[in-house]
């Protein structure tokens, strides 16, 4: 995918170009241009399955989720603030309020129930856990090199931690469909991986 051409606002191509730039950073492993890509492409599948949400605002948060990704704390906050900077004279208020709302959500992946917006971002970025095994296994392999100065045995047990946080959840995915078509096999990749982990 050339993710400029999908940038929803065609109008405004050099912001669309910054953004592209920020994914492609040669320091980043998982969050980069492959991973907004699958998130795009996921909010697309979730569009053409009849899940209802606000399209443009879920493009242009899925678009600043991961803006600012340097994995040092607040990342989130940073992205949302570019977004605050950057959309108010490109789309409505309100669409600026909705996009930073959005993209902090990302920071926990915890939407309420009738928060469609929500819901249908969150889904799309954790939509990784539901890959092929192949393409998971590379998901996890660059998770470990964006934390490459963490020791072995630290990264082994945050990682633990957060994927047995994962499976203790009643559902990892908040749309009907996703959790149709993409929650046993997340959970099996998720499990696998602790699996793994395990010493």
């Amino acid at each position: 995918m050339d993710l400029l051409l999908a940038w929803p606002l065609p109008g405004a191509r050099p912001l669309g170009a910054q953004l592209v730039a920020s994914y492609d950073h040669p320091d980043r492993r998982y969050h980069d241009g492959e991973h907004l890509a699958e998130v795009l492409e996921r909010i697309h599948e979730l569009t053409a399955h009849g899940v209802e949400f606000d399209r443009m605002a879920v493009l242009l948060a899925a678009w600043f989720h991961d803006s600012v990704y340097d994995a040092q704390p607040d990342a989130e906050k940073r992205s949302a603030a570019w977004a605050a900077e950057a959309l108010p004279t490109l789309v409505d208020q309100a669409v600026v309020d909705e996009v930073v709302r959005l993209v902090l959500v990302t920071e926990h992946h915890q939407p309420a129930d009738d928060d469609a917006n929500g819901c249908a971002l969150s889904d799309a970025d954790l939509a990784i856990l539901a890959a092929p095994a192949e393409r998971y296994a590379e998901y996890a392999a660059s998770v470990r090199e964006e934390y490459a100065a963490v020791p072995d045995d630290a990264f082994a047990a945050g990682r633990a931690a957060i994927l047995r946080e994962l499976l203790a959840k009643p559902h990892l995915f908040h749309t009907a469909y996703a959790r149709d078509a993409w929650e046993a096999d997340a959970r099996a990749n998720v499990e696998r991986e602790l699996a793994e982990l395990a010493p």
